[in-house]
This record gives C-alpha cells, structure tokens and sequence, in this order.
C-alpha cells in the first residue's frame, strides 16, 4: 500500500538534502518516471488536485524506498561541483531531483511537460526560503523540445525519462543546442531485466542503444556505470567545446 507524501515532507526533504510507469491514457505526459517499490510511511494527504491519477503518480515519485534504490545523492556526484552552475532536470516530476539540486547549483530548472506537475513544484517553491526561490525556475516544455535557450545549461539531468521521448534522435539535437559547450547531460534509466522496480522490459531502452543516440546526436560519452545502482545504468556524456 502507498501513501501519499505532503508538500511539507517534500520541503523536509530539501533541507536535509542541504546537509548531508509507463504513462497511462488518463496521463498523456511523456515525462514519466516508472513507479518504484511500496513502502510503509505515515499515511499523510496530499491536497486534492481533482486530476485523475495525480495523486499516485505522486505517491509512485516519492515513495520512500526509492531514496534506496536510487541514491539520489551518489547520482548527483556524478556531476561534479555544481555550485556556479545551471543545471536542467528534464522530466522533473514532483522535483524528486530538483529539490537535491537546488541547494548544490546555482540555478535550477525544472522541465515538464505535464502543467499538473509545474502547479506542484511551484506550490513547493513558496514554501522555500527566498535564497532557493531565486534558484529555481519550473518550465512547461514540449513533448519534442525542452525550451532551453542556446547554451543555457551547464549540466542537464535525465532521470527515469529517456525512454518516454518518442523521437529520441531530433530531440537530443534540439537538447544539444540547449548545453553550453563542455556541457554535461547525465542519464539514468533501467537496465533491461526482470526487476522488481520499473517497467517492463520492452518499455526500456538499452544501455548500448542510448550510448548509440548520444553519440550520433554530437555528444561524447565520458562515464559509464552500469554497477553503482542496482536497477539502472548511468551514462554521462558531454558536448564537446568546439
């Protein structure tokens, strides 16, 4: 059984960051992180929304096991030093990465395709202190163009998302113009096997496969890890300064 998290556990959420699913018909969203493991937490409501699923989708982002399986902190580190940075996190969701890296980065932007999911994060950005709120910026984007500027973002996060994007290829060319030059673009999806978390297998998209799109879209592969995290691999490519 899950229960649903609070606003106000998310913004706990952030600040102890600071010290330490296929989408369905009635969720026409591309930007979809799969659901993750059930877990018991207090059984604490989320403020209706009156918008059909929502409040699971919610419940399948947050769930509280997945800070196990998906380490969010040792994910962030791949990055690097954040702190004069932009970083984009594509597919943000109800801010699950979003909320680790706005105290790490010097901007944050939050994309989504999914307005549900923007009225969340920015009913979560008034409740952070103004030196966060100045950080942060939600972006409603479209399904095929994450509306960054030319060379807007330092760093580019992907979690949980990549195999939503339906014409990879032409995306990651528009995404591409979106990266400063020596750039970074993480990406982390699920490993293609019977695993007690994520989608099924022919939802997924391989670790080769994606290795295949970023090199042909101009980006150069600088890490792979396919053994940190249990259930997903981890690319980091970069755009080469020219």
């Amino acid at each position: 059984m899950r229960y649903i998290p609070t606003l106000l556990l998310l913004v706990a959420v952030f600040f102890s960051c600071k010290n330490e699913s296929r989408p369905s018909k009635e969720d026409p969203a591309m930007f979809r992180e799969k659901p993750a493991a059930s877990t018991i937490s207090e059984p604490l409501q989320l403020p209706k929304t009156g918008a059909g699923n929502f409040e699971s989708l919610v419940a399948d982002f947050e769930d509280k096991d997945r800070g196990i399986w998906q380490k969010p902190e040792l994910v962030i580190s791949f990055l690097g030093d954040l702190k004069d940075k932009t970083v984009a996190d594509i597919g943000a969701g109800t801010g699950y990465f979003t909320f680790r890296l706005v105290p790490k980065a010097k901007r944050v932007i939050a994309i989504d395709i999914d307005p549900r999911f923007i009225n969340f994060l920015d009913s979560v950005k008034v409740r952070l202190p103004e030196v966060y709120r100045d950080r942060f910026e939600s972006r409603l984007a479209k399904f095929d163009d994450p509306l960054l500027k030319p060379g807007e973002a330092d760093n580019v996060v992907i979690v949980n998302t990549y195999a939503y994007i339906e014409n990879r290829a032409q995306y990651l060319k528009v995404l591409y113009q979106g990266i400063a030059p020596g750039g970074q673009l993480l990406i982390i999806d699920f490993k293609k096997n019977n695993l007690p978390v994520g989608p099924p297998d022919e939802y997924k998209v391989s670790l080769a496969q994606v290795e295949h799109e970023l090199t042909t879209a101009g980006f150069k592969i600088s890490k792979v890890d396919k053994d940190v995290l249990d259930y997903q691999y981890i690319i980091l490519a970069t755009k080469p300064v020219k």
